[in-house]
């Protein structure tokens, strides 16, 4: 376990209820103990970001999240990180990073990539109309293929220590196929390494941090439930029994 992605409480949380078990991700609920590590985390993110000088007030915000766990010796720390990838690919030494290594297969997520801006510029510097087609048929394909295989190294622990890929998470779910940008939300990313460690997932939250440039819905520090287009199968896998949550839930929501 790497410690720098350890965040110690500089609050006294003596005081605080601890819960028994994980708050449901998909519920409105928030335990006092999830908003105490998201305001110290949002003050670390507040410092932090002013060193990359990007400013998500101007700039588009983005939704972090926080997983508080109970390490082995009994003792209460948090994680953080945030969905999908930093503005301008920076990086944070401080946050879980993303599931997939994009030194798997040789990087051949960059090569394809590269391939495929590739193929556009092909596609536009040309002007035969049969040979764009062509191109464009090639484009679609290796970007299938390209999908696929990175689903495929998308892989997740459960509680229980099973592995299981993107691909076969959902292919039991409701969804069929996984969603583009599946696994990289915060969430998915504080489980896997809380599970991974050993570190028992005590209390989750996230939540916007900025501008909502696009998103009229998102206010800033507001607290959000996990997605359920891209998050819903993976958590349930993950967890197993997150039906145990779904009462609360209900009476949370009415």
């Amino acid at each position: 376990m790497d410690n720098q992605l350890i965040f110690n409480f500089k609050t006294d949380i003596s005081s605080i209820n601890i819960p028994s078990k994980l708050n449901n991700p998909f519920g409105l609920y928030v335990p006092e103990i999830a908003r105490v590590a998201a305001k110290e985390f949002q003050e670390f993110i507040a410092v932090e970001f002013k060193k990359l000088n990007y400013d998500f007030h101007i700039q588009k915000g983005k939704m972090f999240g926080i997983l508080v766990v109970q390490k082995e010796d009994n003792t209460y720390c948090y994680l953080g990180t945030s969905s999908g990838k930093l503005p301008g690919n920076a990086k944070c030494y401080k946050f879980i990073p993303s599931i997939f290594d994009d030194s798997v297969g040789d990087f051949f997520i960059n090569k394809g990539m590269t391939e495929l801006s590739e193929i556009g510029s092909q596609i536009k510097n040309t002007n035969s109309t049969s040979e764009i087609i062509s191109l464009k048929e090639k484009s679609k394909q290796k970007s299938i293929a390209l999908q696929q295989r990175l689903f495929e190294n998308y892989n997740f622990l459960n509680l229980s220590g099973k592995n299981k890929n993107l691909l076969e998470i959902f292919k039991s779910s409701s969804l069929g196929n996984p969603p583009s940008a599946a696994g990289e939300c915060a969430a998915p990313k504080l489980l896997q390494y809380a599970i991974r460690h050993r570190l028992k997932p005590i209390a989750l939250t996230e939540f916007w941090w900025g501008n909502n440039i696009k998103n009229k819905e998102r206010k800033h520090t507001f607290f959000y439930p996990a997605c359920k287009n891209r998050c819903q199968p993976i958590l349930e896998y993950m967890l197993e029994d997150i039906g145990l949550f779904s009462k609360r839930a209900q009476v949370i929501n009415e």
